[in-house]
């Protein structure tokens, strides 16, 4: 059903209701003057259904009121602000049906009140502009939001990547050849793949690979390294296999046009995941590594190339497995990036289970927290490839404490920015039981905060900014324990 279809009916279904609680009648009430069915006039009420002509007229003339009334789609006053959420952005790209949300049940919350409603989402929109969330950003944030919604595990994709490589007799590890799967791409998905020097396209330098679908053609960038490459090709695989109809066309910068397709790019680059590091070795390797009474940054990295020899992808797969596998529900995963001869620090990917962990993301340009150990380490990358470290780092301000494990390496793709990969485990009794190393002497404990401007952390000697959002919180409980004094004397 088309949208305006679907309008249509949505308005209809409206001004029933508004008709029929006007004279103060039920469902029921309406059925026995109709004589019609009170689950079929629920289903008209809810958008789902439209009457036909003679229905309308029974309608009309049981409530008083004439034909145009009902199926004109001209809203009155009190439904006006309805019909600017209905007809918005809002209904017709936030996919509703992936939180559980019923389209209708929404409708009808809005249609008790659309005034307030229409309010509160101006209220959103006015956030959004004021702290610069354009529809990207939007889009993105939806889809943490789902990812985080189920622990960001997919078993049906896991099954489907088990399927197709026991079908196709593939290695699930790093063994796994990047000719293998072009070899499938070409042969089973008729793809042409050729490398291509995307220097020449002056901008086009940093990106990794362009898919032009009216000939099946996938250009790869000449850089790519021999792990980049095949997450590409698997990813590739992945669209297919899943049978991903709208998708992106470009990686890693993202051209898209809904957000079905940000979605589809999501599902695609899980099974790739799957597909390149096996569930039920990553489960039995970590576990095995969590058993160490030491912490030795030397075993991760050595955990890591068991897999794979890119870090992004490990720390990335590691969401997948911990909660789902291990149980260790609590948890962040962050990649930072500090570009050349800037001391800017920039987090481009997120994702928190369970609930909001205590470092993310802000769009207010405050100064993360130099004493996080993914911030140390790309500041002591000049010299170093690759610089793994872990520690705990405790938010006084939150009384609450972390396991953080850090990866830095030079980004090959871009001009000379670094990147950090970090993993964040909350410390509660179920995790330091599952950790054993978490009392290690070589962890230390470091008191951190999110950004310079929030934090407590008095002395602190990497400090980029006051702490002004602090300050403004201090003076404004001061003022209130000033008024209470006050209330007090007189």
């Amino acid at each position: 059903m088309n949208h305006e279809s679907d309008y249509i009916k949505t308005v209809f279904g409206l001004k029933l209701k508004q008709q029929r609680q006007k004279k103060n009648w039920s469902l029921q009430d309406l059925a026995v003057k109709t004589g019609l069915s009170k689950s079929y006039l629920n289903e008209i009420e809810n958008g789902k259904k439209y009457p036909k002509h003679d229905k309308i007229i029974q309608l009309s003339e049981a409530l008083n009121c004439t034909f145009d009334d009902l199926v004109s789609t001209k809203l009155d006053k009190s439904l006006l602000p309805f019909s600017e959420i209905l007809q918005s952005d809002f209904f017709k790209e936030i996919p509703l049906e992936l939180f559980g949300i019923n389209k209708n049940n929404l409708i009808s919350i809005i249609s008790e009140a659309p005034k307030k409603v229409m309010a509160f989402i101006n209220a959103l929109i006015e956030i959004s502009q004021n702290y610069n969330l354009g529809k990207e950003r939007f889009y993105f944030a939806v889809l943490r939001s789902f990812q985080e919604l189920y622990d960001n595990y997919f078993p049906e994709i896991e099954e489907k990547a088990v399927k197709f490589s026991e079908e196709n007799q593939l290695e699930m590890t790093k063994n796994l050849q990047c000719e293998v799967l072009e070899n499938i791409l070409t042969d089973s998905f008729n793809y042409t793949i050729r490398s291509e020097d995307f220097e020449q396209y002056e901008t086009l330098d940093h990106l990794r690979s362009l898919f032009i679908p009216e000939k099946r053609l996938l250009l790869l960038n000449r850089k790519l390294e021999q792990d980049q490459k095949t997450f590409i090709l698997a990813k590739e695989v992945g669209f297919n296999v899943l049978e991903l109809k709208n998708r992106p066309n470009t990686y890693s910068w993202l051209d898209f046009g809904s957000f079905e397709e940000i979605l589809n790019n999501f599902y695609a680059a899980y099974f790739a995941g799957a597909l390149l590091i096996s569930k039920e070795k990553i489960k039995e390797k970590t576990s095995e590594f969590f058993l160490q009474n030491t912490w030795n940054p030397s075993d991760f990295e050595a955990l890591t190339k068991q897999f794979t020899h890119s870090p992004e992808t490990f720390y990335y797969r590691l969401t997948n497995v911990l909660s789902s596998e291990l149980g260790i529900k609590d948890l962040f995963y962050l990649c930072l990036v500090k570009k050349k001869n800037s001391d800017k620090i920039q987090i481009l990917k997120e994702l928190h289970l369970n609930h909001q962990q205590a470092p993310h993301a802000n769009a207010t340009n405050e100064h993360y927290c130099r004493r996080w150990i993914a911030v140390k380490n790309l500041h002591y990358l000049k010299e170093n490839e690759t610089l793994t470290d872990a520690q705990i780092s405790h938010y006084k301000d939150q009384g609450i404490s972390y396991l953080v494990i850090s990866t830095s390496q030079k980004n090959p793709f871009s001009d000379g920015s670094n990147r950090s990969y970090c993993l964040g485990i909350l410390l509660n009794p179920q995790t330091i039981k599952k950790i054993n190393f978490i009392k290690s002497s070589t962890l230390k404990t470091i008191n951190v905060g999110v950004t310079c401007e929030s934090c407590s952390v008095a002395d602190c000697e990497v400090r980029q900014a006051p702490p002004i959002r602090l300050e403004k919180e201090y003076f404004n409980s001061n003022m209130k324990i000033a008024i209470e004094k006050i209330r007090k004397d007189f």
